[in-house]
Parts: structure tokens; C-alpha cells; sequence
């Protein structure tokens, strides 16, 4: 059996494929050429982190309180390390390159 993070991160890809394979597809054009495709990008790219924050919550935001705090913050960690080894400029959203 997956980790859950993992498991999160399988059902929250295939209950967007489409949108997540068109952002994988930006991804991989925006690192070669930032300027080109930075506005569909983003465009893309604000719908695909709503969707990763929302199936963030669902993972984590049960566990926020108390001991189980650290244990949180930690699968959040692995949750956006599957994320960022798949969209490895998801980070770059909302960047404005000038």
C-alpha cells in the first residue's frame, strides 16, 4: 500500500487528469522558455494549486492541532516533495518575469 501522502497525490491527479497532464505539459515548456508561456502558465497553474491546496487540507488539516502538529507538517513536506518531483516549477505560479 502507498503512503497516504502518496495515495492523496494519485487520487487528486487522476480526479484531474486533464488539467494536471495539460500543466505537466506547461511545466516541462515553461522551463525552457519562461517568458513564452508565463501567462498560460499561471493561468493553468492557479487553478492547479487551488486544487493541490484543497487536497492539502484534506491530508493535514485534521492533525494541525496538538501532538499531531510536527507529524503534519511533515506529510505536508512529502505531499509537495511527490508534487514538486511531477511539476518541478510549481513554485513559479503567479511569478511575474519581466
Amino acid at each position: 500500500m502507498a503512503p497516504k501522502f502518496r495515495q492523496y497525490f494519485n487520487d487528486m491527479f487522476e480526479q484531474n487528469k486533464n488539467l494536471f497532464l495539460r500543466f505537466k505539459l506547461l511545466n516541462d515548456d515553461f522551463g525552457k522558455d519562461r517568458k513564452k508561456y508565463q501567462v498560460e502558465f499561471n493561468e493553468v497553474g492557479k487553478q492547479v494549486t487551488e486544487i493541490i491546496r484543497d487536497w492539502e487540507s484534506k491530508l493535514c488539516g485534521h492533525m494541525e492541532k496538538g501532538d499531531k502538529a510536527v507529524f503534519s507538517a511533515k506529510l505536508n513536506d512529502k505531499f509537495w516533495a511527490e508534487i514538486r518531483a511531477y511539476f518541478p516549477y510549481v513554485d513559479w505560479v503567479g511569478v511575474k518575469i519581466s
